[in-house]
């Protein structure tokens, strides 16, 4: 980018109504990327990078695991503060990468602020999977681990028909809006007791390699990894968060897998596996 463009950015930032509009378009930005999944360190400098491309100086952002507060002001610009909340939830690749690219375009110089303002909200609405291709891949992904694990083709079936009930189950509890711990916890039950079903009376073999794959599609295995990046980053207060998140999804799961493998234990007198 041109000299001569950084000064008319730097001119216009002493406009009130566009260093806000600069600000905005930076904390939206930083809710997309954390909101998708991104590790905080990202989420700042790519906010830092926004404004000051724009000829903001005086911003300071300050970046949680679930919110964001951005603030500006100084002598020569305009006093600007934002705090949003952004709720713990799934990835979203496909979004953090149409964030990444618009994020990297907009330092280049390729977009006004107006431009930038008509991106974000193309990316704000893009649909996420459908719910078909979730549940498919989650039939897929349980069938996958539970052979990687060491189960047979039988039981990667078995585990295929368990993770495809699984997630219709998950996406019912979102829809119902359902504490992720209960839904952990039921849906931790639910598949033990397909597996169970399946090696009883189905073609199911082994069900401890059944229940491994079935529910993987439970784990936050990005959310975790997310967490050892901002602690390694020196933001241990997300970091322990994301992470304290994870395991409490882990103890979720295995109570509702503990719960039903000790009542069958007990109605079976001992024969299980």
């Amino acid at each position: 980018m041109d000299q001569r463009r950084v000064t008319e950015y730097r001119q216009q930032a002493k406009d009130a109504d566009f260093s806000s509009r600069v600000l905005n378009v930076a904390a939206r930005t930083g809710y997309l990327l954390l909101a998708s999944g991104a590790e905080i360190s990202r989420v700042e400098e790519t906010i830092d990078r926004i404004c000051s491309h724009y000829g903001v100086e005086s911003e300071q952002a300050y970046v949680l695991s679930n919110g964001i507060f951005l603030t500006a002001g100084n002598g020569r610009e305009k006093t600007y503060a934002s705090v949003r909340y952004i709720p713990m939830q799934g990835s979203r690749f496909d979004r953090l990468i149409a964030v990444n690219q618009f994020s990297r375009e907009v330092v280049r110089g390729k977009y006004t602020i107006g431009e930038a303002e008509k991106i974000l909200s193309r990316i704000e609405t893009s649909p996420g999977k459908s719910d078909f291709s979730q549940i498919l891949a989650s039939g897929i992904g349980s069938a996958a681990f539970s052979m990687l694990f060491g189960g047979s083709f039988r039981d990667a079936l078995c585990a295929f028909a368990a993770g495809l009930i699984l997630y219709v189950f998950v996406l019912k509890s979102r829809t119902a809006k359902k504490s992720k711990m209960v839904t952990n916890i039921l849906g931790g039950m639910l598949v033990t007791m397909i597996c169970y079903l399946l090696r009883s009376f189905g073609p199911g073999e082994n069900l401890h390699y059944m229940v491994i794959g079935s529910v993987m599609p439970l784990i936050p295995g990005v959310t975790f990894i997310s967490g050892l990046r901002d602690m390694a980053g020196g933001d241990y207060l997300s970091g322990s968060v994301r992470i304290l998140d994870a395991i409490l999804v882990f103890l979720s799961i295995s109570i509702g897998v503990g719960v039903v493998t000790v009542i069958a234990f007990s109605l079976l007198g001992g024969k299980m596996l």
